[in-house]
């Protein structure tokens, strides 16, 4: 009895983390589909956020929370290029 009760615990904890996973994105796996939809679409990143957003129904007010810094120095260097902001004199990232 005490095993039943051992092995359902387990089985509900692993499907809490499987609804965790479905509902909840890390900034990893936001990154892996931002990439995906860039070399996919061939597009770049800025547009690959807003279409991974309208596909996925998230609002965009709640994307700053999901970049993780790879992604965000990405972002960075396509808006410097795009002049969305002012150059800097660092070095250029090159993806």
């Amino acid at each position: 009895m005490l095993k039943f009760f051992a092995e359902s615990e387990l089985m509900e904890e692993e499907e809490i983390g499987k609804l965790f996973e479905e509902k909840f994105i890390s900034q990893e796996k936001f990154a892996e589909e931002i990439e995906k939809i860039v070399r996919k679409q061939k597009c770049n990143y800025i547009d690959g956020i807003v279409t991974y957003c309208e596909i996925n129904s998230i609002d965009l007010e709640s994307v700053p929370k999901l970049i993780s810094k790879p992604l965000k120095e990405k972002l960075k260097c396509e808006a410097m290029d795009l002049n969305f902001l002012k150059k800097t004199s660092r070095a250029k990232l090159f993806f």
